[in-house]
């Protein structure tokens, strides 16, 4: 078996991509913490500074929000910090699980349902 190198995320360059995005698609802080219903500010704050992630489901409600797939929001470790969106495309921090599960888009004609999102993946 070939020896692959464990993928880790790096926090604080998902923390800047997080911040990029949103500013990209004009949101405030604010403007997050409404859509999620949270009573005050930090946990955004906590994500934009790599103290922590979002957990699995925010994260898949914030790449919803974004409009860019969940493996575009994560920064792996050794990845170029600041990924553009044009074509370059890093890979994900989870590489077997965007292999099963894809960019998690999905057909949302009526009567299709979301891809399910296994519990046991989070941060």
């Amino acid at each position: 078996m070939a020896v692959i190198e464990f993928p880790v995320i790096d926090l604080e360059a998902t923390g800047r991509n997080i911040t990029r995005l949103r500013k990209e698609k004009g949101l405030s802080v604010r403007d997050l913490q409404e859509w999620f219903g949270f009573e005050v500010p930090q946990a955004i704050y906590k994500w934009q500074h790599g103290r922590c992630l979002p957990t699995v489901d925010n994260l898949f409600a914030l790449s919803s929000l974004l409009g860019v797939p969940m493996n575009e929001i994560l920064v792996a470790r050794g990845e170029r910090s600041e990924r553009k969106m044009a074509g370059q495309q890093a890979e994900s921090c989870c590489p077997d699980f965007f292999a099963l599960f894809g960019s998690l888009r999905y057909d949302r004609s009526p009567g299709t349902h979301p891809p399910i999102v296994p519990r046991c993946f989070s941060f």
